[in-house]
């Protein structure tokens, strides 16, 4: 899964790399972004490309409740066309949520050590997603997203049994164009990362806990037990 990630390169660099026409959402620096925040999200909209901000965890507009979110952080790549939850987002309605880096923790016995893992040119990416508009029962909408995974490659596997899907160039183009309907298609575009692209290391385990959100989250440590 992906339960954490960072995004602390300046707002031009990110609006520029993403071809980012129109900014709704002024981007800070964040080390240490969890889930139920709100997360940049990139859309294609009227033929404008745009940045805006969404609740990470999405709610399907047909949700009773708004607390079924917290729960749909992932979404697995191999099930998208078949759950409900995500069946006509990803035909309808897809994103790019883009980040520099992503936290996993990988078990060691008893204890569990987080890495941070980025691409070795410590460029943006983005991340593939899905978003939503959920209506409350006064009207007012609430809008989600959520980031797909995919199998590790082999960087990822020695830390973890998922990873994030990582768009390339082309593959985010295809991914925002909103005349591609092909589910099978679009599942396509998502597999693993090259591994020689990524790099991951031991950070400290005060990642664990999203209050800490400052540039000491991402440095690498020996011992992560600090």
């Amino acid at each position: 899964m992906c339960g954490r990630f960072t995004l602390h390169h300046p707002e031009e660099e990110v609006a520029e790399g993403f071809g980012v026409q129109q900014l709704f959402f002024p981007l800070a620096p964040r080390y240490n972004i969890a889930p139920s925040q709100p997360v940049a999200v990139v859309l294609e909209e009227e033929g404008r490309r745009c940045l805006d901000a969404y609740k990470w965890g999405l709610v399907p507009f047909w949700a009773k409740d708004p607390k079924i979110g917290a729960r749909m952080i992932n979404a697995r790549a191999e099930t998208l066309a078949e759950k409900p939850s995500f069946r006509a987002a990803l035909t309808r309605r897809r994103c790019l949520i883009p980040a520099d880096g992503f936290y996993e923790w990988k078990k060691e016995g008893d204890a569990r050590r987080p890495f941070h893992i980025r691409l070795r040119s410590e460029e943006p990416f983005p991340f593939a997603g899905l978003y939503e508009e959920w209506q409350a029962p006064d009207g007012s909408p609430l809008r989600t997203c959520t980031i797909i995974t995919v199998e590790p490659n082999p960087l990822m596997a020695q830390i973890h049994n998922r990873m994030p899907a990582i768009l390339d160039p082309d593959a985010r183009e295809a991914w925002l164009d909103p005349a591609l309907k092909d589910a099978p298609g679009l599942l396509q575009l998502l597999k693993p990362y090259p591994e020689k692209e990524m790099e991951a290391f031991p950070v400290s385990r005060r990642v664990n806990a999203p209050t800490f959100d400052d540039p000491a989250c991402i440095q690498p440590v020996e011992d992560s037990a600090t």
